[in-house]
């Protein structure tokens, strides 16, 4: 069960949860049993400005279906993340992950990558990159999971 992974990270000079990883936690708590869209975003993707008018869609119209988005941003300057949200609105919550601890814990390798957790809280489905052409497919993963 996703929501019951530690997330915290093993080494030699961090052996406690970092800010964001306790804050990815509460978020995934407060949407615990709901369909999450897990999406992990910087402010130099191009894809990712693309991205976002279609999560903020998706959130509205199946948040009453029991559908979440979060975010994770993992630019190492704040102030970049909230120029991009400036320009990009999200209804959404973001998490902030400069060091990058939760996008290794999930061995993220592009930008943006995205995870598709069913009810449970096991990721069911995962894409890298965002493609205008496979929206409908990825609304397709969305629906499936809500009527399950």
């Amino acid at each position: 069960m996703l929501l019951s992974i530690s997330l915290s990270v093993h080494s030699a000079e961090n052996e406690a949860l970092t800010q964001s990883q306790i804050d990815l936690q509460a978020v995934l708590l407060q949407h615990k049993g709901e369909v999450v869209y897990l999406d992990f975003w910087a402010s130099w993707c191009v894809p990712c400005r693309k991205s976002f008018p279609w999560m903020n869609k998706m959130q509205q119209q199946h948040q009453h279906e029991g559908f979440a988005v979060i975010s994770v941003n993992l630019d190492a300057e704040h102030s970049l993340a909230k120029a991009f949200l400036t320009r990009n609105n999200a209804n959404f919550p973001v998490i902030y992950d400069p060091k990058g601890h939760i996008a290794r814990h999930f061995k993220i390798k592009g930008m943006p990558s995205s995870m598709l957790i069913d009810r449970e809280g096991k990721i069911r489905q995962s894409h890298s990159g965002f493609f205008s052409n496979k929206i409908k497919s990825y609304e397709a993963e969305i629906t499936a999971l809500l009527n399950q």
